[in-house]
């Protein structure tokens, strides 16, 4: 059984192949998810969170650690430190945080997590977001198009987070919505949907996924292949000491 730290980054791509693919390698290892800000916020926004609670449970070596609830130095990363985990997987990681890891930042408890489990010699995986062009989808969002913009609008009295606001055409606040869905049925102009695009690699970011791998972080291409690489990855070097 490994003992998997996972890391959760703001990006909406894979994120929700990421989180199906954790809860199988949950039923057979132990889960410790590290949550950045912009992480939180995507998952709230794909609905998401509560998937995540049931993945890892909150038992040790299972809890979810929230960057927002972790202060400015991120102690429970220091457990890569002192070989709590067997690994570390970051999936998905959005460009931002694959450029920081690439340059040697650490000022999300991610990326924390990241120069911690270098500097130990605990492997590393990471799934990146900008790994290959992709079609995404995004947030639920309202098409101004489509929108009639009744007087009453029943998603916007429906939603239960008070997410739809405005006269007229409406509007979703993603920092409120939850990705429930309520919403989708009561619009009589469909007018609510979450738009899928195309989503093309940068030069910069394939050069900055590369030198993590010279650096021998492992790449992965895909979320499917996270279980074999969780079950197949060496465990860290340093044996276990005392400590949180």
């Amino acid at each position: 059984m490994r003992r998997v730290a996972w890391g959760i980054t703001g990006g909406g791509q894979y994120l929700a192949e990421s989180v199906r693919a954790m809860r199988e390698v949950a039923a057979q290892h132990r889960v410790c998810t590290f949550v950045s800000k912009a992480g939180e916020e995507v998952l709230r926004m794909y609905g998401l969170l509560e998937e995540l609670r049931e993945i890892s449970g909150g038992g040790y070596l299972e809890e979810i650690f929230l960057e927002s609830e972790s202060g400015r130095s991120f102690p429970m990363t220091g457990r890569l430190m002192i070989g709590r985990y067997d690994l570390l997987l970051i999936a998905p990681a959005t460009s931002n945080t694959v450029a920081k890891i690439a340059c040697g930042i650490s000022d999300t408890i991610v990326t924390n997590a990241a120069a911690l489990a270098e500097k130990a010699q605990v492997p590393v995986l990471v799934l990146p977001t900008d790994v290959r062009e992709a079609v995404t989808r995004a947030p639920y969002a309202v098409n101004r198009e489509m929108c009639n913009a009744c007087e009453i609008c029943p998603p916007q009295t429906a939603c239960p987070q008070g997410a739809i606001s405005g006269d007229g055409v409406r509007s979703i606040d993603l920092m409120r919505c939850d990705g429930c869905g309520t919403c989708l049925p009561l619009c009589s102009s469909s007018a609510i949907d979450a738009v899928r695009m195309n989503v093309r690699r940068r030069g910069i970011d394939q050069r900055n996924i590369e030198m993590l791998r010279e650096r021998g972080y492992t790449i992965l291409e895909s979320p499917e292949e996270i279980p074999e690489a969780v079950a197949k990855t060496a465990t860290g070097r340093h044996p276990p000491s005392a400590g949180a």
